[in-house]
């Protein structure tokens, strides 16, 4: 497809991203577990196609969900994450939805790429290649949370991170303000945003 991974791996790495900060914030258990089903299950429409995997997605999870009993309310506030964290449809519509944008716009890393041929990478692959450190950072007392990445300049540079991700950054922003936070971005010592 020529995207990047998009395993267990990711999604286990949203799943429990978007648990931690519901969590940090306070949020209830069975909040916090609903942000980890929505985390884990967000791009399950990608067996379908990229196009509309998050809408595809939201069917699927529905479908799954009210297979397994899970009440009305609670499959609501997990599709809902779902099918509103792509960039060309996404909204913070709950704080669900918030943890989980939050968590899936800021895998950003090397282990991502899946073409491992750098002769022939684009610029998707270059910027995730280019990352070696990525950290989602919330700062309870302080309302912010931050992406803090260090980026090989020798492979990417920091402007062409902003020319791939400034929609999902935004979008990062938007989720932050939801849950009542500011979104801060560093890259390699200097904040961005």
């Amino acid at each position: 497809m020529g995207y990047t991974k998009h395993s267990f791996g990711h999604v286990t790495k949203v799943a429990e991203g978007a648990a931690e900060i519901l969590t940090a914030l306070g949020y209830d258990e069975r909040t916090v577990e609903l942000a980890r089903i929505a985390g884990f299950l967000h791009d399950i429409g990608n067996v379908v196609n990229r196009a509309d995997h998050a809408q595809s997605g939201a069917i699927m999870a529905f479908q799954l969900l009210t297979g397994m009993g899970m009440p009305a309310k609670e499959i609501g506030y997990v599709v809902s994450a779902i099918g509103h964290h792509d960039e060309g449809t996404a909204f913070p519509v709950n704080a669900i939805a918030a943890a989980v944008i939050l968590a899936d716009k800021s895998d950003v890393r090397r282990s991502r790429v899946r073409n491992k041929e750098n002769t022939t990478f684009d610029i998707h692959d270059r910027v995730n290649y280019a990352v070696e450190k990525s950290s989602l950072i919330l700062n309870r007392s302080a309302r912010t949370i931050s992406l803090i990445l260090s980026i090989d300049t020798s492979i990417c540079a920091v402007m062409d991170y902003f020319e791939i991700f400034l929609t999902r950054m935004m979008l990062s922003k938007r989720a932050a303000e939801y849950l009542d936070l500011s979104f801060k971005l560093e890259i390699n010592g200097t904040q961005f945003l």
